[in-house]
């Protein structure tokens, strides 16, 4: 009898039920958690399609907040707008919503979103994985409101660069390592002085994280019908950060964009 016991695995009953079973049920017991994750990674057309709605819709909720979101508006504030127009549009729920934002830049993307008012000269990041029919999206976008700075526009634009070669290297045949080196190489080449996640993206369906995880290390054969994301992200200065996140499906002949791409020039928020 195979139960997911492992790593990332939810039991879904109290242990002591689980542990009585064990005794009742005359059988071997093994840990199912690894060939779980492994069916997990290809996914039937249909689980696609679901996918890719759910990415239009948190699109459509990315694509709002420059009408609204302004400087004297709390991270707080311009999430519960965006949460409101995904559910509108046609979300089921939207579990988790991060935000952050600095002076010119922000220096972690796992908070939020908190109180803190936006001013000018600010940049903010908001990252989500919304759910519809049990599938998830999972992508971001970055803000600057009222200015810039030059090394805050090469940073963005170092990372919309490295996400566009994740997407040339995602083909079947090819492996996640090659996917994270050919996004590392970029980030590189423009100054990064660290990446604080580790991984540029991972698996997507119906947990927010999947396997694989693009690492210099995973190696994992790609196969059409994976969805995964790009999610490169680099340290451009002390305490700030630039991540760039979209969502992919890999076909016979390549990728294709789940998630509609960001501009490729930073949104500057006057």
């Amino acid at each position: 009898v195979g139960a997911t016991l492992g790593i990332e695995s939810h039991l879904r009953m109290p242990v002591n039920n689980y542990l009585k079973l064990t005794t009742l049920v005359k059988k071997t017991f093994v840990d199912a958690s690894l060939p779980i994750h492994e069916i997990r990674q290809v996914k039937s057309v249909a689980e696609i399609a679901k996918v890719k709605e759910i990415c239009r819709i948190t699109n459509v909720g990315f694509a709002k907040v420059p009408e609204y979101a302004q400087s004297g508006m709390t991270e707080r504030e311009i999430c519960k707008r965006f949460r409101i127009d995904m559910l509108m549009e046609g979300a089921d729920e939207c579990p988790y919503i991060i935000a952050g934002s600095g002076s010119d830049g922000y220096d972690s993307i796992i908070m939020g979103p908190t109180d803190r008012t936006i001013e000018d000269g600010d940049v903010l990041i908001i990252d989500t994985g919304a759910v519809r029919d049990g599938y998830f999206s999972d992508f971001d976008r970055n803000w600057a409101f009222g200015s810039a700075s030059e090394q805050t526009k090469i940073a963005y634009r170092a990372v919309y660069d490295a996400t566009t070669k994740g997407f040339e290297a995602a083909k079947p045949g090819a492996t996640t390592s090659d996917i994270y080196n050919a996004m590392w190489s970029i980030l590189e080449e423009n100054g990064a002085l660290g990446n604080d996640v580790g991984r540029l993206g991972h698996g997507l369906g119906m947990e927010l994280t999947e396997r694989p995880s693009n690492t210099a290390t995973d190696n994992t054969l790609l196969k059409p019908g994976m969805v995964m994301t790009l999610e490169p992200g680099m340290v451009y200065a002390p305490g700030k950060s630039m991540v760039h996140e979209e969502n992919i499906v890999i076909t016979e002949n390549g990728a294709e964009w789940l998630s509609e791409r960001a501009e490729p020039e930073l949104i500057i928020i006057k």
